[in-house]
């Protein structure tokens, strides 16, 4: 399907208009990424983004992922992509957000390969097809969860997180289990996170999986786990 040439070029010249150089150093500083920023702080991103989606709204499903496709593999600055991650997400896409979707998702997730865009396309995109398709998508994450790209096993580690009292517990413990072996931050950082947000929830869970996995779980997703419910 056609790109919305129009549209990505309204998103790009927006950007460009609400650049601020000053801000975009020590962004692209702290994130320490390779693609430069426009300094555009987020929440003015998001409302440059509404405003130029509300202008082309996205009318078809082929040509929202071609759009979407475009912003992302296109960008030469950071907040392009993010913007893209935006697109992903209008109300006009909600239909769509299923497993043939899927696909844009995880090629965001392995091309982006840095925690601001996984943790996004994660948890806000994955996480609801996840509870909408539970059949499908169980054994995709199963998969993902030992899967040699890094990306994807976080992915899979932290989809649930704000499933709440949705919380599937046994894929939870497939996708922790798989990766509590491995020294990577990213990884560890990721059980942790995703077993502190199910503690509020069920802090019973978490204290036990943790009890039954003392000898493998490391301290800093430990620490993360518990932070709010003590040892």
């Amino acid at each position: 399907m056609a790109v919305d040439h129009a549209l990505v070029t309204a998103v790009r010249a927006a950007l460009a208009a609400a650049a601020d150089p000053a801000k975009a150093g020590p962004m692209q500083a702290y994130m320490k990424s390779a693609m430069p920023y426009r300094g555009v702080p987020t929440q003015a991103r998001r409302k440059l983004a509404r405003g130029v989606f509300a202008a082309r709204p996205v009318t078809d499903r082929g040509s929202w992922e071609a759009t979407v496709r475009e912003l992302w593999d296109g960008a030469t600055y950071r907040e392009e992509r993010y913007v893209a991650i935006d697109l992903t997400g209008v109300r006009a896409a909600r239909a769509w957000q299923d497993p043939e979707t899927v696909p844009l998702h995880e090629h965001m997730i392995v091309t982006g390969a840095w925690w601001d865009y996984v943790d996004d396309v994660a948890i806000h995109r994955l996480g609801p097809i996840l509870r909408a398709y539970p059949n499908e998508m169980t054994d995709l994450l199963r998969r993902w969860a030992a899967d040699g790209d890094r990306w994807r096993r976080r992915s899979a580690v932290i989809a649930q997180v704000g499933s709440k009292s949705a919380t599937d517990t046994e894929l939870l413990a497939v996708a922790i289990d798989a990766n509590l072996d491995d020294p990577d931050f990213f990884l560890r950082k990721g059980i942790g996170w995703a077993l502190r947000e199910h503690a509020k929830t069920d802090p019973e869970w978490v204290r036990s999986y943790i009890d039954s996995n003392t000898t493998r779980i490391s301290q800093l997703s430990r620490r993360e786990a518990l932070k709010h419910i003590g040892p």
